[in-house]
C-alpha cells in the first residue's frame, strides 16, 4: 500500500474580489505552491493519486446540521459582487466567490476520498490539498476562510460509514480550530488536540473557550486537550515537547483506530500569521510520530500557510515522513521555553484526573 496524494487545481478557481485586509492572505497560490513542491521535490509521483469529488448535501449535513446554512451557501454562485459582499458580512474573517461552494464541496469530498481509500485498504495513509480550508467552520457559520468543516465531516463520516470506534485530531494549524472542538466537544469517541497562537486571548480567534482549562463537556470531558503558545517564536523543542509529554501519552491511552491531521503548516517558520520559529522539518517528526497509532491509520488535510516557501517545504516534509523516508535531523533542540513549559503544565494539570498517563507520569520536561 503506498500513500495517497489527493489534489485539483480547481480548487484553485477562487479568490478576493475586494480589498480586505484580513483576508488578503487566503489566495490561490497556497494550493499551487504546495502541489509545485511535491512536485518538484520528485514526490508526487511516489504518491497514488486519488480523485477528488464534490460531496452530497448528505454528507455536508453530518456537521452542517443546519439546513438553511447549507441552503444559504448554495445561493452564493448566483450572487452579485455586493451581494457576496454583503452576505460575507455576516461572518467572521470569511470571504465568498461565485465559485467557492463548488470548491468548498472539493474539499470535503477530497477528505472523504482520503478516508475511504485508507480505510478501505487502497492506500496506507495520504495527504489531501485543499482550499478552502475548514477548521473554524461552525456548524451553521463560515469563519476564518473555512466554509464547510472538511476534517469534522470526514471524522463524522468514517464513523458512520465504516463504524469507526475512535478518532484522533490533531490540529497543528497556528489558529484554534475551534470548529472541530463545538464539533465534539461532549463527544469521547474523538480526542482532539490542538495547540494555537493565543497570548493569553489576544490573538484571533480571542476565544476564552481556546484556552488549556477547556476540557470538554459531559462526556466528552477530558477528550479537548488546547495547548494555548502565549508568547510568539515556539521552536521544534516546543512542538515536540507538548507531543512527548501531552499527546502521545494520551493518544496511545485512548487508542485511536484512525488518526485525521487538520494540517495547517502557519505554525512553520516565517510565517507572518504564526510568527512561531519551527522549522519545515519538525512536521516530518510529527507525521512519524503519529504513524505509529492507528496502525499507521493517517489522513492529513490541509488547512492553513501563508508563507509560499515554507508552506511548500513543509507540506513536502510531511509527504516525505507518509512515503516512510528517513527523518530528517533536528538542531538546537535544547528543550522547551519558559512559557511553552507553563503551558504544558498547565494542560497536564487541567487534564490529569482525566488520564491515567498524567498522573502517574513523573518525569517533567524542565529548563
Amino acid at each position: 500500500m503506498g500513500t495517497a496524494l489527493i489534489y485539483d487545481e480547481e480548487m484553485t478557481k477562487y479568490k478576493l474580489l475586494w480589498v480586505d485586509p484580513a483576508c488578503k492572505i487566503e489566495v490561490p497560490e497556497r494550493l499551487t505552491a504546495s502541489h509545485e513542491a511535491l512536485v518538484r521535490n520528485g514526490l508526487a509521483d511516489r504518491c497514488v493519486s486519488l480523485p477528488v469529488r464534490e460531496a452530497v448535501d448528505a454528507e455536508i449535513l453530518l456537521v452542517h446540521r443546519l439546513a438553511e446554512y447549507l441552503e444559504a451557501v448554495k445561493q452564493t454562485p448566483h450572487m452579485t459582487l455586493e451581494d457576496l459582499k454583503e452576505f460575507t458580512l455576516q461572518y467572521g474573517d470569511v470571504y465568498f466567490h461565485p465559485n467557492i461552494y463548488h470548491c468548498a464541496k472539493l474539499a470535503v469530498g477530497s477528505a472523504l476520498q482520503l478516508v475511504d481509500g485508507v480505510m478501505m485498504g487502497k492506500v496506507k495513509n495520504g495527504m489531501a490539498l485543499v482550499r478552502p480550508p475548514g477548521h473554524h467552520s461552525m456548524r451553521s457559520a463560515a469563519n476564518g476562510f473555512c466554509v464547510f468543516n472538511n476534517v469534522a465531516i470526514a471524522a463524522r463520516y468514517a464513523k458512520q460509514k465504516y463504524g469507526v470506534r475512535r478518532i484522533l485530531v490533531v490540529d497543528w494549524d497556528i489558529h484554534h480550530g475551534q470548529g472541530v472542538q463545538y464539533c465534539f466537544e461532549d463527544d469521547p469517541s474523538v480526542l482532539y488536540f490542538s495547540w494555537h497562537r493565543y497570548e493569553h486571548q489576544k490573538f484571533w480567534p480571542h476565544l476564552r473557550d481556546s484556552d488549556y482549562d477547556i476540557v470538554g463537556k459531559g462526556d466528552g470531558a477530558g477528550f479537548n486537550i488546547n495547548v494555548p503558545w502565549n508568547k510568539v517564536g515556539m521552536e521544534n523543542s516546543d512542538y515536540l515537547s507538548v507531543f512527548c509529554h501531552i499527546l502521545l501519552p494520551v493518544a496511545y491511552e485512548f487508542c485511536p483506530d484512525l488518526v485525521l491531521v487538520c494540517a495547517g503548516f502557519d505554525s512553520a517558520i516565517g510565517d507572518p500569521e504564526g510568527k512561531m520559529c519551527a522549522t519545515p522539518e519538525i512536521f516530518a517528526h510529527l507525521t512519524h510520530l503519529l504513524m505509529n497509532l492507528a496502525g499507521g491509520k493517517l489522513c492529513a488535510v490541509l488547512e492553513g500557510g501563508y508563507n509560499l516557501t515554507s508552506l511548500g517545504q513543509s507540506v513536502c516534509q510531511t509527504v516525505q515522513s507518509l512515503l516512510g523516508d528517513p527523518l530528517p535531523p533536528l538542531t538546537d533542540l535544547s528543550g522547551p521555553c519558559r512559557s511553552a513549559l507553563e503551558s504544558l503544565q498547565s494542560v497536564r494539570a487541567a487534564h490529569r484526573q482525566h488520564w491515567s498517563c498524567l498522573q502517574t507520569c513523573s518525569g517533567s520536561p524542565h529548563l
